[in-house]
């Protein structure tokens, strides 16, 4: 079942494109990581998803319902979490968090004692002594309380420490592993690979790709290292699937996709000291779709 299906999902402010014929679906109990940088249309297409903003064409579902139709109804069933975050300054978290509660007609009182405990959030601070990290953690209390089945997350870790970044993806683990259906955008390659099952990579307003996480990083690219005995000669590897390709004296480096069989016999006439065959981070595969 998906839970989050768009199709041909499209939002233009003016004559500014903020995305274009999206078209996506996330499947019931993964994570799907939604990446690209700052101005790609991620938070565009999440208040699209919210129902924030009406889309210029297209649609979109969550839950099998339309967002605009059946918005407010859906909304008791998501949690979400901007990327900022701006609450009643001279209310204590408590309250705050109590507050948000009343709204899902159910006593949360239990899953926030939780959730503070495990981010080390002061219940009993008033919103305006709070730190920038402080008030993301508030953020995803709020967002969490009230056990939702579809968690939304727009850039969550900013401001979090280290330490806080690393209890926040173990509890996003384990609400997964209990079911939740969890939608991660962020410009951060390294949280996407972290916990991600696919990725949809979106540019400039349009997706441009979405497949399986190990897809992407075990069966499309490889990473190559080599050293030669003398000076390497670069226009060896002027064939196609090689990308990302720097030769200084007697180093190679690479990235290749493509028949391994071919690159094994150009890499054969080469008279080598040593070589390395990786895997690629999610950062080298990103920066290919954008170059």
């Amino acid at each position: 079942m998906d839970i989050i299906e768009t199709k041909n999902l499209t939002k233009f402010y003016g004559s500014s494109k903020g995305i274009e014929d999206l078209s996506l679906n996330v499947k019931e109990g993964e994570i799907l990581g939604f990446i690209g940088p700052n101005g790609a249309g991620k938070s565009t297409t999440i208040r699209l998803l919210l129902s924030l903003i009406y889309p210029t064409s297209g649609s979109a579902t969550i839950f099998g319902k339309d967002v605009i139709k059946y918005g407010p109804e859906i909304k008791r069933q998501i949690g979400y979490m901007p990327s900022e975050v701006f609450y009643y300054e001279n209310m204590r978290v408590q309250e705050l968090l109590d507050y948000s509660a009343s709204f899902y007609g159910k006593d949360c009182s239990k899953r926030i004692k939780e959730l503070s405990g495990l981010l080390k959030l002061d219940l009993t601070k008033k919103i305006d002594d709070l730190s920038y990290g402080n008030k993301k953690k508030v953020g995803i209390v709020q967002g969490l309380l009230h056990d939702p089945d579809l968690i939304i997350l727009d850039e969550p870790t900013g401001g979090l420490d280290p330490l806080m970044q690393k209890n926040f993806f173990e509890l996003l683990k384990e609400e997964n592993r209990a079911g939740k259906t969890i939608f991660f955008s962020s410009h951060i390659l390294s949280e996407v690979q972290k916990i991600c099952d696919r990725v949809a990579i979106i540019r400039e307003g349009t997706l441009i790709n979405i497949e399986s996480m190990e897809h992407l990083l075990q069966n499309n690219y490889k990473r190559i290292h080599l050293t030669t005995a003398k000076k390497a000669e670069g226009k060896l590897f002027d064939i196609p699937g090689v990308s990302d390709l720097k030769v200084e004296k007697n180093q190679v480096s690479l990235l290749y996709k493509g028949d391994v069989n071919t690159i094994s016999r150009i890499i054969a006439q080469m008279d080598l000291v040593d070589f390395m065959v990786g895997e690629p981070d999610l950062e080298e595969i990103f920066m290919h779709y954008y170059t």
